[in-house]
């Protein structure tokens, strides 16, 4: 048995999550092949909302891009609670790809309809720091007018 965390390391600090593999196999293995190849790398945190959660994970930091496939929905029972790691996606469940959210609080509302697939041990910090930068006025108010960066994403695996 092993366990594998993936370190975002941002610009505004560093974040470690670890894995449901046994709610989510399919967008833990998705993310974790993501990451190792270094498709998180240089990609920004383009959606925020203070309370709620900070989203990253486009390769063109619009929103709108992810790797080119999808991953099928693996709804479970983990609540969307602060520091929950779930997979955003467009209207169709299934449409998950690269694209991922952090909770900054508790969004129970989200339960059953997105994919929980991890949640922090460290770096709670980084995540009240991305979720309260400024943002542009406009629109929802979530599209930072600094996104923090990921410069790597750096995936380790211990033997349990």
């Amino acid at each position: 048995m092993s366990n594998t965390q993936v370190t975002l390391k941002t610009t505004a600090g560093d974040m470690t999550v670890e894995f449901f593999e046994d709610k989510a196999p399919n967008h833990v293995a998705n993310f974790v092949k993501l990451a190792s190849e270094g498709f998180y790398n240089g990609t920004v945190f383009h959606r925020t909302i203070p309370g709620f959660m900070i989203q990253g994970g486009c390769p063109d930091g619009t929103g709108m891009g992810g790797p080119g496939w999808n991953v099928d929905a693996e709804f479970n029972d983990t609540p969307h609670t602060r520091g929950v790691l779930s997979m955003a996606r467009a209207q169709d469940p299934n449409s998950a790809g690269s694209q991922f959210f952090v909770c900054h609080g508790d969004a129970n509302f989200l339960d059953g309809q997105y994919t929980a697939f991890g949640r922090l041990v460290s770096g709670d910090d980084t995540l009240d720091a991305i979720a309260n930068a400024p943002t542009k006025p406009g629109g929802e108010g979530s599209s930072p007018v600094e996104p923090v960066k990921i410069e790597s994403a750096e995936v380790t695996t211990t033997e349990a």
